[in-house]
């Protein structure tokens, strides 16, 4: 399983990474796009949504099954990543560069609550 120990991870499978100016980029796990096998569509937030921690705010379709994705913090989504409209299967080739959207954390939210790369490998790996 592909877990980059610079990651966050949520127990639903989103990955979060930090970007030098403070916006945290949200995709979906090795682990999840495995899961559901090759992406036909991806539903991404519009840039301005205010999300709140645990929200739904986006969807990832599969030929198999189609998945929520989760915000990880509270925040104002800045950005989405519009190339996935039109190959969603970029995800599965390579899922930590295909971020999904980035988002501005709100005052006072934090990623402590979120898994480590060590803890996400623990919880999910496959024995």
């Amino acid at each position: 399983m592909n877990v980059p120990e610079n990651l966050r991870y949520t127990a639903t499978h989103e990955w979060i990474r930090v970007e030098p100016d403070g916006t945290l980029a949200v995709g979906i796990t090795d682990h999840a796009q495995d899961t559901l096998g090759e992406l036909v569509f991806v539903e991404m937030p519009e840039a301005g949504r205010q999300l709140n921690a645990g929200e739904s705010c986006a969807v990832v379709e599969s030929v198999k099954a189609a998945a929520d994705v989760y915000a990880p913090v509270a925040g104002e989504v800045t950005a989405r990543n519009a190339r996935l409209g039109d190959a969603p299967a970029e995800v599965n080739q390579d899922p930590y560069a295909a971020w999904l959207y980035k988002l501005k954390p709100a005052p006072g939210s934090s990623l402590d609550g979120l898994m480590d790369a060590a803890a996400y490998r623990k919880r999910f790996s496959e024995t």
